[in-house]
Order: C-alpha cells, then structure tokens, then sequence
C-alpha cells in the first residue's frame, strides 16, 4: 500500500529523470571555455568567484555533458569546456527503503534531483585520482556520476551484505534486486 510519503518520492523521481534527460541533437558551431569550475564538493565556480545563485547553478547543471574525459556545457549555439574537479554532482543523502528484494536505495543530489540505483542509475566504485582511493558513484547518464558522500556510503554500508560478486568477496547493498559491490573483502 502506498502512503502520501510514496507519491511524493515517485513525483520528485519523475521530475529528475525529466531534468536529467538530455536531447543529443544539439550541434554547435562556436567552442571555447566557460571559465568555470565544479569542485569537489559539487560546488560552482566562476573565474574563482563562488555561484551562490542556486536557480543559476541549476540552469548550468542542465546544459552539462561529458565527452570523454572532458566536460562541456551545451547550448544550440555553444559548446563551452568546464573544468570538474571529480563528479559534477555529489549525494546530500540516501535513503534505504523496503527489506530483502523489495528493498531500494534513493539518492538525493545537492541540486534537489533524486535517482533511485538501479540498472538505469548503477552504482559503481572507481579509483579517485586525487584521494587514490575507490569512491563510490551513481551514474545518471550522458557520462555524468554523482559521488556519494562519506556519511551516504556508510548509511548503505549499515545496510549491506557480504556477497560473492564477480567471483570476489564484497560488501554489497541491493537495490531494484540488483546487488551492487560496496568493496571487496579479500
């Protein structure tokens, strides 16, 4: 049974997959550089001036695409490079909702937009170069990942399993019924 809680989360899943949908046909002619900057901590910069204008930074967030190793934001017109310093996007919190098969995992970005990981939104781990370590990811398409948090990654930790993936030992959270590896164990 659903409860108001549910249709809510369903709406705010709604309109982020409608944000985050991205037509690829623009194609523009005039190329350079934004003079931007995404940091770490998934804040906006412009020629080292903080964008404290959060419609702003979303307006931004929805021109983004990554070709490659390079990021860009994207205009019928433009095409301008922007630097991102690990992922454009970072987690604000996860949620953990149902047991067993049922169970799912939300992640809510620092843009407001909410994914729910899953074969269309994964969740991966990938060597960061700056913190030479394996961080955690969710991929939400056109090359772009939102990094989880710390305190995200541990919430999901408290509510893995350890699992045989890929014929290794890890730590792996369900969501959707898919198991995703948290760390390897061995």
């Amino acid at each position: 049974m659903y409860d108001d809680s549910d249709v809510d989360r369903l709406q705010q899943l709604q309109d982020s997959a409608e944000r985050l949908a991205y037509s690829a046909d623009w194609h523009p002619t005039e190329c350079g550089d934004s003079l931007m900057r995404i940091s770490s901590d998934g804040r906006w910069w412009h020629q080292g001036t903080l964008i404290n204008k959060a419609a702003l930074v979303l307006l931004f967030s929805r021109l983004l695409r990554r070709e490659g190793q390079q990021y860009f934001l994207i205009t019928p017109v433009e095409k301008l490079a922007i630097v991102v310093d690990d992922a454009p996007f970072v987690s604000i919190v996860t949620q953990v909702r149902g047991e067993g098969e049922q169970q799912c995992v939300y992640v809510t970005t620092n843009l407001g937009d909410s994914v729910l990981i899953g074969p269309e939104y994964p969740l991966t781990l990938a060597l960061n170069p700056q913190a030479q370590q394996m961080l955690p990811y969710v991929s939400i398409g056109a090359g772009l990942a939102v990094r989880l948090q710390r305190s995200d990654f541990y919430h999901l930790v408290e509510h893995s399993e350890e699992r045989v993936l890929d014929g290794r030992s890890v730590m792996a959270v369900r969501s959707q019924g898919h198991w995703y590896s948290l760390g390897v164990l061995d």
